[in-house]
């Protein structure tokens, strides 16, 4: 009996326990029938999807609700599966609230949405798809939004309720008949391409009474026909006068639509961005190497906010149905042609570093330049040193600081080292330069200067990176880049903006002032105030200053090059190795194998990692 209490505890523990792990474990019938989806219907472009990794967090176009028990939505679209949707496979989700498959090469007949009792979100469209609207869809009362557009759909549109659905779509398929009560609330865009009328626009003959003469009859009728004529073509004229006078007037609108919807935090609209004077062939195009599963509908969709507006286009985070949050770079003024945009963006996607943020997509119609990288949380160069004042704000560290530079340098000198050692940033400043997951900094916006037409800046913060000889922004050069990553440095240090007006609204160019700051050995007073509280940095500040002032001469021959100002600031502080390259990881590995010997051990290391 004494043992019994204790077993009893011991008993509940596990079966928390138990409860705990059935509660966090995957879904595996889910699972087992994905897998078995690709396996029958093998998409063209590859899945990350391992038998071995976590459906829940690692799987491209998956997700799962809050508990891991289930999966309750499907996003594949555009991943090229051709064939039909094998049975007993993706039918076994039962707990699938989402499903979208658009824009593949899926044949043969619909599934059979009796199997889905939650689905709310259903888009099928761009595919080839034929046979009836199975009468199945009627069983999904949480269908808010239905997509089947562009595919081969016969026969009529089933009369069915669903209640709560909001967006419908079934324009371009072979649809016949009239379009049934419940869904004539919806607008004639979702049918057109069929064959079908609207029950209130059907032909409608008017009755004639019995006692009417046949003569009487046809005149009556052809009168009415006649007045009917005449009244239809006004109106037409009418509207068309003022579809004519809403095209002049929202001409100058339309180039704004993009920026107008993002601003608001709204969604993006396809049918407005990728508006009718654009190439319809054009797709949202994706680097090797991507595991993004969405399309630029998807894209265009999503609800977004706006980042900021720099030289060469505005910048927005755009956060997608599945969570997936990117930042989408509409470029204003495109220089070059498509093939000329397309083989540049080659160039610069395949260019993969980690300190240089990797362009992901890009899309190029006549109207919109796109492009895609992913978002960093943490935050700009700019927006840590300027962003974020008062009793609230975090200060920046000179550790920090310094790895931030390191970071930068390092990417600036991959991307010198790229294209035969031609590749130019262009446009290296403070808010390019971001904070990545080992707190390094990464370099963005890369090679867009050079496609781009040429930007005259006014006296702005942007303009007070640029260095002295460059007058064509699209002429920059890797000795430009180094005077422009040579200001960042000196932002770092002073705190201060390139350009910036004093209280009595004196314009101050920061290369200059730290100039003759030092000119009068007032060096001290060049420093920002948040660094002098940090202790014993004062020697690795005026070597960081040194590397900035040489980056930052007048004469482009007299700057250092990238690679060399990476080695000069690993001297001013010995950081941790993780973020080398795995090429200097190894040299330096293979020069402390040589220097250690044997017979003596190696000097104790007493600073350690920062």
């Amino acid at each position: 009996m004494g043992n019994f209490v204790p077993n009893i505890f011991l008993f509940s523990v596990y079966l928390i326990g138990l409860l705990v792990y059935l509660g966090n474990a995957e879904p595996f019938e889910d699972k087992k029938a994905l897998l078995e989806f690709v396996q029958k219907l093998p998409p063209f472009k590859p899945l990350n999807w391992n038998v071995n990794s976590s459906i829940c967090t690692s799987w491209n176009g998956v997700i799962c609700s809050e508990d891991r028990s289930q999966i309750i939505a499907i996003r594949l679209p555009g991943f090229g599966f051709n064939g039909t949707i094998p049975a007993n496979t993706i039918s076994k989700i039962k707990g699938l609230q989402k499903l979208s498959l658009r824009s593949n090469n899926i044949i043969g007949p619909l599934p059979d949405f009796a199997v889905w009792k939650n689905l709310s979100v259903v888009n099928l469209s761009n595919n080839r798809f034929i046979g009836e609207i199975p009468l199945s869809l009627s069983n999904l009362s949480h269908l808010v939004y239905l997509n089947l557009a562009n595919n081969s759909l016969s026969g009529e549109i089933p009369d069915i309720s669903l209640p709560l659905l909001k967006q419908l779509n079934l324009a371009n398929n072979n649809l016949q008949g009239v379009v049934p009560v419940s869904f004539q609330r919806f607008p004639k865009s979702a049918f057109v391409g069929n064959n079908v009328s609207i029950g209130a626009l059907s032909p409608v003959t008017l009755p004639c009474s019995k006692h009417c003469s046949k003569s009487e009859k046809h005149g009556r009728i052809g009168g009415t026909v006649m007045l009917g004529i005449i009244v239809v073509g006004s109106f037409l004229c009418l509207a068309a006068f003022i579809v004519f006078i809403f095209v002049l007037c929202s001409k100058k609108k339309n180039g704004d639509v993009f920026v107008g919807k993002l601003e608001k935090g709204g969604k993006m609209s396809p049918e407005k961005v990728v508006s009718r004077n654009q190439d319809a062939n054009n797709k949202l195009f994706f680097f090797e190497g991507c595991n993004y599963a969405f399309d630029l509908e998807d894209l265009l969709r999503a609800s977004a906010e706006v980042l900021g507006k720099g030289t060469f286009g505005a910048a927005y985070k755009a956060v997608l149905e599945d969570a997936t949050t990117v930042v989408v770079k509409r470029l204003k003024e495109v220089a070059v042609g498509k093939k000329d945009f397309e083989r540049h963006m080659d160039i610069v996607g395949s260019l993969k570093h980690e300190n240089v943020v990797e362009l992901k997509a890009y899309y190029y119609s006549k109207d919109e330049k796109l492009v895609v990288y992913d978002y960093f949380s943490q935050g700009s160069i700019s927006a840590l040193l300027h962003g974020k004042r008062g009793e609230d704000r975090v200060a920046l560290d000179w550790n920090t600081r310094i790895k931030l530079a390191l970071g930068a340098a390092r990417g600036l000198a991959h991307i010198h080292s790229k294209n035969g050692g031609k590749l130019v940033h262009g446009n290296v400043k403070s808010s390019n330069i971001f904070l990545n997951t080992k707190q390094y900094g990464c370099v963005s916006d890369l090679g867009l200067a050079t496609i781009m037409s040429s930007v005259v800046q006014p006296i702005s913060r942007a303009s007070g990176y640029r260095a002295p000889e460059v007058t064509d922004t699209r002429k920059a050069t890797q000795p430009s880049d180094v005077y422009s990553f040579g200001v960042v440095l000196l932002e770092l240090l002073t705190g201060k903006s390139p350009i910036h007006t004093t209280r009595g609204d004196e314009i101050v160019h920061l290369v200059r002032w730290v100039h003759s700051v030092v000119r009068e050995e007032w060096t001290a007073e060049v420093f920002d105030l948040e660094l002098m509280r940090c202790p014993n940095i004062e020697e690795e500040m005026v070597e960081m200053l040194q590397i900035a002032m040489s980056c930052a001469t007048r004469m482009p021959d007299q700057r250092p090059m990238m690679s060399e100002i990476v080695k000069m600031i690993e001297n001013v502080r010995q950081l941790d190795i993780e973020n080398r390259p795995t090429s200097e990881n190894q040299a330096e590995s293979a020069a402390q194998h040589q220097i250690s010997q044997p017979e003596s051990p190696p000097p104790t290391q007493e600073g350690g990692d920062l």
